[in-house]
């Protein structure tokens, strides 16, 4: 069962709800799963079993937009909005469908759903929702599954993009002392022990660590707010949330929309993230604690 209550404001579909309006002509799933380390496994998982009528979303090829040489906008840049826009009323999502993203979340992979949830939220689309607990929650609730495409037929997806949800590296720099900056990475790559993926170890001067897992228990359901609001420890305060490129650090801000504080100026993504900031050397870096 869901730790969160769904309430009609609430970010979250539960695997009932979603079992429930199946047939609904005005619903449209994601299929999001996906790993970095074998890119390939979310597609052959979702080619295998997957919610009847999904759509499968491929972080790289879907949800991304092309990497720069030079690294500035990160590993996963925010897609172009009109290409995104023009991807979504391609595969039959509009502007008046009811959309539930959902992944895996085992293996610490509860992130995908997320990314697509804050990207539609972004062009500005309300009617966008995680499904609690992922797919091994619409599993556990015996959903049926389907092993074919069923594609939708094409409309039009107006994107109204939210400018207020992003900062950049600038943005960052230039933060007054009241915004907390957030680094929602595991903390050994907070504090620069360690760096798997990007060519510079540490995080962002005065960032706090907050790492994402902690958004969601042990069985990748979603914490209540006042869980959420006690582990992030921020108040009210405006924050500024990162990762190493824009994808793991919107299960914190899906957690601070959980706790009351909807996503915009007060709960913005850094969308370029780690990979972003070190792309330019004059950037500072710090390791450790309390830097």
């Amino acid at each position: 069962m869901s730790q969160v209550p769904l309430t009609a404001q609430s970010p979250l579909k539960s695997a009932n709800w979603l079992i429930e309006h199946l047939h609904d002509p005005g619903l449209r799933v994601l299929d999001c799963r996906y790993t970095l380390a074998d890119p390939l496994v979310g597609r052959i998982a979702y080619l295998e079993s997957h919610v009847p009528g999904a759509i499968y979303a491929d972080l790289e090829t879907d949800l991304s937009g092309p990497v720069q040489e030079s690294g500035a906008g990160g590993r996963h840049p925010l897609p172009d909005p009109e290409g995104l826009a023009a991807w979504l009323g391609r595969v039959g999502i509009g502007n008046g469908h009811t959309v539930v993203t959902y992944d895996d979340p085992r293996g610490g992979q509860g992130f995908y759903a997320t990314r697509a949830w804050w990207l539609l939220r972004w062009l500005g689309h309300r009617e966008v929702y995680v499904l609690d607990g992922g797919w091994p929650a619409y599993m556990q609730e015996r959903g049926p599954t389907s092993n074919t495409e069923r594609p939708h037929s094409g409309t039009v997806f107006i994107p109204h993009v939210q400018p207020g949800m992003v900062a950049t590296a600038a943005d960052v720099m230039k933060r007054g002392v009241n915004t907390v900056l957030i680094d929602s990475r595991a903390v050994n790559r907070y504090l620069g022990e360690v760096e798997p993926i990007d060519r510079k170890a540490g995080h962002i001067p005065g960032a706090i660590n907050r790492e994402w897992m902690g958004a969601q228990d042990d069985g990748g359901h979603w914490r209540g707010g006042e869980a959420q609001s006690a582990r992030l420890h921020v108040g009210n305060a405006p924050t500024i949330m990162y990762c190493g490129s824009g994808v793991s650090a919107t299960p914190n801000l899906l957690a601070r929309e959980l706790a009351g504080v909807p996503l915009g100026p007060d709960n913005r993504l850094y969308a370029g993230s780690w990979s972003d900031w070190i792309s330019e050397d004059m950037r500072p870096v710090a390791t450790g604690e309390g830097s």
